[in-house]
């Protein structure tokens, strides 16, 4: 059976460290724990004090000041891998952790996981063919020496660089070497990191490469595991959990969010907040369980943007100040028609369009295949027609030759009714309101990517609630904005009750509106 020596690399919050040491040694596993030599040295000898007893636990060779960005955390590292593979000779593997990662499932689990696959898990991506890193340095991260910290010495940082730059003293790669990069966040089998050891000792001049390259903790152990071990024994991928904000930060997990935590494929997640102590709890009780059912998926991401989106306030795009002086054109009406339920909301654009002689477009500002006219490149993309609503508007409206459009709208798209509604123009909204049944939200989870066909029922019943509670919410805020010429037509409603309605928001006669309330299928899925 695997049994995992963790490599802990922390510098503060000595109880936090205490606990997991303890948590993860219970379940007969090793800590080799590195404590930056920066941080206080009452919290390591309080460390130390508490562990001194734990022949589980062990600390590294030797302690340094650590850097983000800084060959020091490969450093460290090294330090507490030397240490760990000294004292656990039982150790069948070697895992990269944090002070702010936490296990989310059971030691039962991960034993059985390590031990199904004899492969290293660590992402390796080619450094120059892929896209791994989004912005700033790539190249340039390699081919420069680095000898300052960017972000303690950004002036000396940056002088350095452009000094090398303007000088030409570009250096070449060691020419055996591939360069590869990922998260910092490995699984290694022992005959790995011994071999990474034996590598050290051997070829100094990549030791010395990696010392001044910047951010060498997500290339260092990267290219060597693809240096030394067969592509077919590696698994390209972390077992550690992490995601990042919009902003390009680190998402921060809290005690409510235990639930998506476990059902994600992974074995250990990070970061948790240090103020997260029921959630430290309830994980660490799950590593000493023997569970080792869990239903688990890839969609901790996309459910974390879609509950970001739900409770972020603002706007996306700011409206331009050109627009905010337009109009749609006084004399001109724009019916609305808001729909969760696209199809239902199409088929009674249809059905108007045919019937009222009106021209009607369907989901233009929340579809981006939509069939729109060409209108010089403004309608290409779903960003700029949002950006430029009142311009695209405008110009849909010159190109029918028409004073009448009906649209179709999402509900969540409330930004755009409250500038269409503040408009001169004659601008009406009339909500469809529908059932949504289990069926139809497991198909909207399909439909919007929160949801695979590989994702576990149980997954997906733990989104329902949130996706219905998501939709009236919608309804609610249309409500709550308190439009003057909003309408509501209701799925279950008679003919006539829906009729009388059609006829007041399209200003047309009674019999007209039944006719449009009788359109086939209306609210059928």
């Amino acid at each position: 059976m695997a049994k995992i020596a963790f490599i802990l690399l922390c510098h503060k919050d000595a109880p936090s460290i205490i606990q997991q040491a303890e948590r993860l040694t219970a379940t007969g596993d090793y800590v080799s724990i590195h404590f930056d030599a920066r941080a206080k040295a009452s919290d390591f000898a309080a460390i130390t004090e508490a562990l001194k007893d734990n022949a589980g636990v062990t600390f590294a060779t030797k302690r340094i000041k650590c850097g983000w960005g800084e060959w020091s955390l490969c450093q460290a590292t090294l330090h507490a891998v030397e240490a760990a593979v000294e004292a656990f000779p039982k150790a069948s593997h070697f895992y990269m952790l944090s002070g702010d990662c936490a296990s989310v499932k059971s030691a039962a689990y991960a034993h059985k996981f390590l031990d199904d696959r004899d492969v290293d898990y660590v992402e390796s991506f080619d450094f120059f063919n892929s896209d791994w890193i989004k912005t700033g340095f790539k190249g340039e991260r390699l081919f420069y020496r680095h000898w300052f910290n960017e972000r303690q010495n950004k002036k000396l940082f940056y002088a350095s660089f452009n000094l090398q730059q303007k000088l030409r003293l570009e250096r070449k790669i060691p020419d055996d070497i591939q360069v590869m990069i990922g998260s910092q966040w490995w699984c290694l089998r022992r005959k790995t990191i011994e071999a990474i050891l034996d590598f050290c000792k051997q070829r100094p001049d990549v030791i010395r490469f990696f010392k001044t390259t910047w951010i060498p903790d997500e290339t260092f152990f990267q290219t060597l595991v693809r240096h030394l071990v067969p592509s077919r024994e590696i698994e390209s991928r972390t077992l550690t959990f992490k995601m990042f904000s919009d902003y390009g930060m680190p998402v921060t997990f809290y005690n409510d969010q235990y639930d998506l935590l476990i059902s994600q494929d992974y074995l250990f997640a990070r970061k948790i907040s240090p103020e997260a102590t029921l959630l430290k709890e309830r994980l660490g009780a799950l590593w000493n369980s023997e569970r080792k059912d869990f239903a688990t998926s890839q969609e901790g991401p996309k459910l974390h943007a879609f509950l970001t989106g739900r409770g972020r306030v603002g706007k996306r795009f700011g409206t331009r100040f050109w627009e905010r002086e337009s109009t749609l054109g006084a004399d001109r009406d724009l019916y609305m028609l808001v729909c969760k339920k696209w199809h239902v909301a199409k088929r009674l654009l249809k059905a108007s369009a045919e019937k009222l002689d009106v021209k009607g477009i369907e989901y233009l500002f929340d579809e981006a295949g939509c069939r729109v006219p060409h209108l010089g490149g403004i309608e290409r993309t779903l960003e700029k027609r949002n950006r430029h609503r009142r311009a695209l508007m405008r110009m849909l409206f010159d190109y029918y030759r028409t004073e009448q459009l009906i649209i179709c709208l999402d509900p969540a798209n409330l930004d755009l009714m409250r500038d269409f509604m503040s408009d001169r123009a004659n601008a009406r909204i009339l909500e469809l309101q529908c059932h949504f049944d289990d069926q139809y939200l497991v198909g909207h989870a399909h439909r919007v990517g929160l949801a695979t066909e590989d994702t576990p029922g149980e997954v997906i019943g733990r989104m329902l609630p949130t996706l219905r509670h998501e939709f009236l919410d919608e309804q609610t805020a249309i409500r709550e904005a308190e439009f003057k010429q909003h309408w509501r037509l209701k799925e279950g409603k008679s003919t006539d009750e829906n009729g009388t309605v059609l006829a007041e928001f399209f200003g047309i006669d009674h019999d007209m509106g039944r006719e449009l309330a009788e359109t086939q299928h209306l609210f059928a899925d």
